[in-house]
């Protein structure tokens, strides 16, 4: 699989979005999959797969602490395109046994406890939402963060060895939002009330003019602002 992302980088390169996408899916049909975390980006993607009935499967990862307007997305989203979106939800268990012993906000306290929540909530999710998966496609955008500026279109994602596709790695803000509102694509009301960056209710709030896009997300860190579902790249 390895061998596959060279071939993959030159056979996209210069594509449009939606003929990156079908010529991915084509190469590895059935399994390619989608995470949607329901942000701007994502449903840009959405949009391409569903609208286009490319063989890609979607889902997302219900960490059990999402805003309703989140919610109601889905629903939306869903009602929109009349195609299926997978959920997968964190261990009972391993949420049970978190909460119990540390209670409902114990990532507040320290950015260990934090990683602990996101690994329960999301890392392990996502590890068995890839099983059987040759490529996982992103919503990544290079200007997201710094983290993001080293990642590649096409590359090896070793932890859930797969492929990882970025398909908008090289997008601007200003082009995706051009690409929702050319194409109605429905969206989070919350990111016109100053959230750039929506994850879990408690762990999100709305940024300032001049602040960085990821300063909501775990806003009161100072980290480099990523769960674990994506390698932080040096």
């Amino acid at each position: 699989m390895k061998e596959r992302v060279e071939e993959l980088s030159n056979l996209i390169e210069g594509k449009t979005l939606e003929e990156s996408l079908a010529l991915v899916a084509n190469a590895f049909p059935g399994k390619v999959r989608f995470s949607s975390a329901f942000g701007q980006e994502d449903q840009v993607i959405t949009h391409a797969i569903f609208k286009h009935s490319i063989d890609i499967e979607v889902f997302t990862l219900d960490t059990g602490r999402l805003f309703p307007e989140t919610y109601e997305l889905i629903d939306r989203t869903r009602a929109r395109y009349k195609r299926p979106i997978r959920v997968y939800y964190p261990k009972a268990e391993q949420v049970e046994e978190l909460v119990t012993k540390k209670g409902m906000h114990s990532f507040y306290e320290s950015v260990e406890n934090r990683k602990e929540c996101c690994y329960i909530r999301k890392v392990e999710p996502l590890k068995r939402a890839l099983r059987d998966t040759a490529v996982w496609v992103t919503g990544l955008r290079a200007d997201q963060s710094d983290n993001r500026q080293n990642f590649s279109l096409i590359e090896w994602d070793e932890p859930n060895q797969v492929i990882k596709f970025n398909p908008l790695l090289r997008w601007s803000y200003d082009e995706m939002l051009e690409y929702l509102k050319k194409h109605q694509v429905p969206y989070n009301p919350l990111h016109d009330k100053g959230y750039i960056s929506i994850g879990c209710a408690p762990c999100t709030r709305a940024i300032e003019p001049g602040e960085h896009p990821r300063a909501g997300r775990w806003y009161w860190e100072a980290s480099q602002k990523e769960c674990g579902l994506h390698q932080v790249k040096q």
